[in-house]
């Protein structure tokens, strides 16, 4: 594989999270880095097509975005309906199957088999990648992963996660397992 690369600046990232900052509030600086990150695993895994960079932006910013637009842990089809709500009404053409698809997969434990199985695939790497903090490094190597982490730290995402659980699911317990029924996949 290739050595990584790092955007420091996506334009169309920052342009889709704008329209969400008010919504994402505090958590915003978090999970803008956590987007960032993930976009730049799934473009590694897709060797920088740019082709396909518009649809993995948009797919990797919209993927986790009900936990904010719907206050909801079990946020993927809220997540995937903001998508493709915004994917009609602003007109951007990105294949709807696709958008749907990379969200709706991005937790499947196993690799994904079917129907635009490489962007699905390299989003779904990704975001392991980047929930694991790295223990799950999918083929990108330790260093890799230690400056993609670097140019993007973290700002406390992964506390965030833990507290949506909570304030969402009553306690960390309950919305742990309410998390892992709603948006795990086998």
């Amino acid at each position: 594989m290739t050595k990584i690369e790092i955007k420091l600046e996506r334009p169309l990232v920052e342009e889709l999270l704008a329209r969400y900052e008010d919504a994402i509030g505090k958590d915003f600086l978090g999970y803008r880095n956590h987007v960032y990150r993930t976009v730049t695993y799934a473009m590694h895994f897709l060797e920088h097509d740019v082709e396909v960079e518009p649809l993995i932006e948009t797919a990797l910013v919209y993927h986790d975005i009900g936990l904010w637009t719907d206050c909801e842990l079990a946020y993927l089809e809220p997540s995937e309906a903001v998508a493709l709500a915004d994917n009609e009404k602003y007109g951007w053409g990105l294949d709807a199957e696709v958008l749907r698809g990379a969200i709706h997969w991005h937790h499947k434990i196993f690799p994904y088999k079917g129907p635009h199985e490489r962007v699905i695939e390299a989003c779904r790497k990704a975001d392991w990648i980047d929930v694991s903090k790295g223990s799950i490094r999918k083929g990108i190597k330790r260093e890799a992963i230690k400056e993609v982490e670097a140019a993007f730290p973290n700002f406390g995402f992964h506390d965030t996660l833990l507290r949506l659980a909570k304030d969402y699911g009553g306690s960390t317990l309950v919305g742990g397992i309410k998390v892992t029924r709603g948006i795990v996949k086998w």
